[in-house]
């Protein structure tokens, strides 16, 4: 069969993973998935939320031998898994935990035996298969699927080191704390290890002692591949941060003054990568050099009066970006933010539009509104919500939220208001928003 290898760059005694303090070589790892993959059911579409880094990527490599497709969704609210499991019925989730999803069909990750000595081919998956669909939120209240053929998951990954392959020596261990299915972590957390030779870390520690115990653990060269949220927090701490060899940040842009804070305690380059889902990363900047930012190679960038189109490398035909660029030449611009109401938090995007569509859509609730106060300067969003719901206590509404949204989007704080000040057109001026702000502000005071 042709197609391209489902991973690369691996001698035979290599070491791929790194889980519960142990290295699991690529052998062991190509038996995980060949084993999985007889006992997956026989599904097109695999919903994978498996939060151990390996056991994801043995999943998503056993649903690519098998021929099916993974689902990537932005969250695991009940809302999200019910929209899915009636979108694709034939679907089935693979989880470690089977009451994360009572909606469907759920596999739980099986127990897979360590014996055996032989070293299998590595599997050829056809370069057109479809390997994922990821999905983002969408204005409507919809999440928005985008599909990444195999070929254009593996191109992404190859361009990715080409960027960045200098300071990623072969067998070099990678800590994420960004979630495998969302597309930055697919990208740089395990398709940057399949395909470049690299060695997966199974966790993704949350708190500063567990990330910096994990990096502190792990063989160099390693490399931590992370959010701005993250960092600040890494950065807060007082205690001496490991080494690393290589920073990469995405999500949110940096400050210079964090990015260089950043480097000088893990005594690191730090590496921001540029991209969204539909069309993946694009460019990269290390912001202690230069502020602009430098496409990948083989990406193109142009503008028009619609706005930033972005193609070449690892992208089929063009995308139409939802960012405000000032293009210096085809490689090379300037982010000046974003072109609607789009925001991300801890590393996940999703728009006002969408959040506000399922806080109006809460039985009680009269009008509402999610905002972003001013940012700091790295422009990590923290949400607040203005609610009219006279009959409704906070409690209620929050608890509402929770089934329909994201917690990492959930407001803090929610406020009930009397009424909110709309113009003609529906719109909440924001001197409106400012007017409420200070109304809470003097509250406090």
């Amino acid at each position: 069969m042709n197609g391209l290898p489902l991973i690369r760059g691996y001698g035979e005694a290599t070491v791929l993973g790194y889980r519960e303090g142990r290295a699991v070589r690529v052998d062991a790892f190509l038996r995980d998935v060949l084993r999985l993959a007889v006992a997956l059911p026989d599904r097109r579409h695999v919903l994978n939320l498996c939060a151990d880094r390996y056991r994801f990527a043995v999943g998503f490599a056993a649903a690519l031998v098998r021929g099916q497709v993974s689902l990537l969704p932005p969250n695991q609210t009940p809302d999200t898994m019910e929209r899915l499991a009636l979108q694709y019925p034939e679907l089935y989730c693979l989880s470690e935990d089977s009451a994360l999803s009572s909606m469907m069909e759920t596999l739980v990750f099986p127990e897979l035996p360590e014996e055996g000595s032989e070293r299998p081919e590595i599997p050829l998956i056809p370069e057109s298969h479809l390997a994922a669909v990821v999905f983002t939120s969408g204005s409507t209240g919809q999440p928005v699927p985008h599909p990444k053929s195999w070929g254009r998951l593996v191109k992404g990954a190859l361009t990715e080191h080409r960027r960045l392959g200098s300071f990623l020596a072969s067998g070099a261990a990678v800590l994420g704390t960004v979630p495998p299915q969302h597309m930055y972590g697919l990208e740089s957390t395990v398709m940057l290890i399949m395909q470049c030779g690299l060695g997966l870390h199974a966790g993704r520690p949350f708190y500063p002692a567990d990330i910096r115990d994990h990096l502190e653990s792990l063989p160099r060269p390693r490399v931590l591949v992370t959010t701005p949220v993250h960092l600040r927090v890494l950065l807060a701490e007082v205690d001496k941060l490991p080494v690393a060899d290589l920073l990469i940040c995405a999500t949110a842009p940096l400050s210079p003054q964090l990015a260089a804070e950043a480097e000088r305690r893990f005594a690191a380059p730090l590496y921001e990568i540029y991209g969204c889902t539909e069309a993946g990363q694009i460019a990269s900047r290390r912001i202690i050099d230069s502020g602009e930012w430098h496409a990948l190679p083989g990406v193109v960038l142009r503008t028009d009066s619609e706005g930033t189109w972005v193609r070449g490398a690892h992208m089929d035909g063009e995308t139409l970006l939802g960012d405000v660029i000032e293009l210096l030449d085809e490689e090379h611009f300037l982010l000046h933010g974003r072109t609607a109401d789009l925001v991300n938090v801890a590393g996940k995007r999703t728009s006002l539009a969408y959040l506000n569509y399922h806080l109006n859509s809460i039985a009680g609730v009269q009008d509402g509104a999610f905002v972003v106060p001013a940012n700091d300067d790295d422009g990590v969003p923290r949400l607040m919500a203005f609610v009219v719901a006279p009959k409704m206590a906070k409690d209620e509404i929050m608890s509402a939220l929770r089934r329909r949204i994201d917690a990492a989007f959930l407001p803090r704080p929610l406020c009930l208001v009397d009424a909110l000040r709309r113009n003609a057109t529906g719109k909440l001026p924001r001197e409106a928003i400012e007017e409420l702000m200070d109304g809470i502000t003097s509250e406090a005071g």
